[in-house]
Order: structure tokens, then sequence, then C-alpha cells
């Protein structure tokens, strides 16, 4: 057991990061199925849907699970209303201020964790009183900070300056890339893109193809002047691309981004004219497999690199 197991009741300090159009119940479910921490992705879902997700991810486990929660949701009252209702016991919040809602969360008994770029951010988010933060690197998929901080370099730093339990996201689908965290500071890691390429993701099987297309290089954080995204290279990249040397407007930018993009992009299999967010990871995740094979082949892989550094 270690920080992160005793926190969430789990059996590895694995945990699945909360993807919008990738992380429905049968995700989250198969994830704390097979000894991790699966978390619901509300961003992509209306109030009635994440509660129908989270009634069926309770049937579907009896393991902890929780919720994932950007705070800029524009139901967010509501969002929160129905996970005090379902008894939903874990919460990790994004996007926003931690001091909005981590003190009702927890006067109501849920455990909060909160998403963070820097060592600030990380030290505000302990300050409202948070029980752990994730430190996510730029490497990551989907919306990032604006610090352009790298895993390996924002690990050690945020260790530095909290006391409370630390996960580290950014850059990480192996079981050498878990240890490699671990060594850095972290007492357990969050995985996006390795679980978005898995047969329980709600992701469209093109979107889960593209995934193991991906080399390096072939993703790009872009739309800082918006929400800093990462994304897979496609027509519709170029064409934020081809808008920017026209030195735009952030109106101008709202405009080609549109409403939905990221659904038919991940959702729906558009590969042309959807937003396709992903990892730099990308590139070293070669199939699509169940969940509890992932999580499998990352502890042997973590057992064995621990092995290999204590013959060194």
């Amino acid at each position: 057991m270690n920080k992160i197991t005793s926190l969430f009741n789990i059996k590895y300090p694995i945990i699945q990061g909360g993807m919008i159009w990738n992380s429905g119940y049968k995700l989250a479910s198969a994830v704390s199925n097979a000894g991790g921490l699966g978390l619901i992705g509300a961003g992509s879902m209306y109030p009635e849907v994440l509660r129908e997700h989270i009634q069926k991810c309770k049937k579907a486990t009896s393991n902890p699970f929780g919720v994932n929660v950007p705070m800029l949701y524009p139901n967010i009252e509501e969002i929160i209303a129905i996970i005090v209702e379902e008894g939903v016991k874990i919460v990790f919040t994004s996007a926003g201020n931690p001091k909005t809602w981590t003190s009702y969360l927890k006067e109501k008994g849920i455990t909060v964790v909160h998403v963070v770029s820097s060592s600030k951010f990380a030290l505000k988010a302990q300050e409202a009183g948070v029980d752990a933060v994730v430190a996510e690197g730029f490497e990551a998929g989907g919306h990032n900070g604006r610090e352009e901080t790298t895993t390996f370099t924002l690990i050690p730093m945020v260790k530095e300056k909290i006391n409370i339990p630390l996960i580290a996201a950014g850059g990480i689908a192996t079981g050498r890339g878990m240890l490699a965290a671990m060594i850095l500071g972290a007492d357990g890691v969050q995985m996006g893109s390795r679980f978005a390429a898995s047969t329980e993701s709600s992701a469209h099987d093109n979107f889960k193809q593209t995934i193991l297309e991906v080399e390096e290089g072939g993703t790009q954080l872009t739309l800082k002047e918006l929400a800093p995204v990462r994304l897979i290279k496609n027509k519709f990249y170029n064409d934020i691309q081809e808008l920017y040397a026209k030195c735009p407007t952030q109106d101008e930018l709202k405009i080609l981004l549109g409403r939905a993009r990221s659904k038919k992009g991940m959702f729906e299999g558009d590969l042309i004219e959807g937003e396709l967010e992903i990892g730099q990871i990308a590139g070293l995740i070669h199939d699509i497999k169940p969940v509890a094979s992932i999580i499998d082949a990352v502890i042997a892989e973590f057992e064995l690199a621990k092995t290999e550094i204590n013959n060194l």
C-alpha cells in the first residue's frame, strides 16, 4: 500500500484519466475492476447522461470509481448535485479554482483531487484542502496548462512544494514510465492516452485506430489563445495553422473551432474535420486491447524495471 492506493482503497496506484468522449462507465468500471481507479469523464456529458453513467458504473463494479469534473462546465451546479445524490465518493476537478467546490464536496464525505499544471497551482490546490493533486505535464493529450512544463520537470518541482499525495500525468503509458514518475516523487500515475486505445473506451474505432498510427511529432499543442489543447495533426489542425498565418483574432479562432469538434472527431470518428485529442505518448501505443490486459502489462513491466534497477 502507498499513499494513493490507501487514499482510494485500490490495488494499484494507477488512475484512468477522465477524458471527454472516451471515459464512459464501461471504461471506468473496467479500470476499477482491474485494480486501478476508473473515472467517468463528465466533461462531455449532459447532467442526466452523467447520472445514467454513474448508475451503470455502480452496477458494473463494486470497487471505488470517481468522476472527473471540469469546473468550467456550464451546468456545474447540477453536475455536483448529481454526484452527491448518487453517492460518488471520489471527484477529480480540473479547469478552474479548486476553492470553488472542494469544501462543499469534502463536507459531503467526498475525496477531492485537483489537476494542476504548475507547482504554483499545486500549492493553491493544497491550500484549498484537496486530498491529492494530479500534476500534468504538457505531453498530455487534450487540454493543457499554458506553462508548457514537461512531466519530468514538473513532478519533482511539485513534490518539493506540497505534502499531500502527488499523481503524475502526461506521457505515461508503460510500466517504465510509471516507475520513472514515481522515482521522481509521484505516489501514483494517471494515464489517459493508453486507456483511450482500449477495448472499453467509448471513443470511435476510427479514432482508436488513428492513435496507433501517431508517430513522434504527430501531435501539437495549439489554440493557446482559447484553451491550450494537444491535437493529432489532421485537416482540422492544418486549418488552424493556416488561420494562424493570418494573425487571427480570438473570435476568428472560435468561429473555426465551432461547436462539438471533439465529439465529431473522437466520438463520431470524423478524422478529417474532427478534433482528435491525444498525448505525445501515442507513439508508444501499438495495440487496442482490454483494460485488464493493459494494467497487467504495465504492472509486469513496472516490477521488471524495479528489479533491473536494483541489480545495477
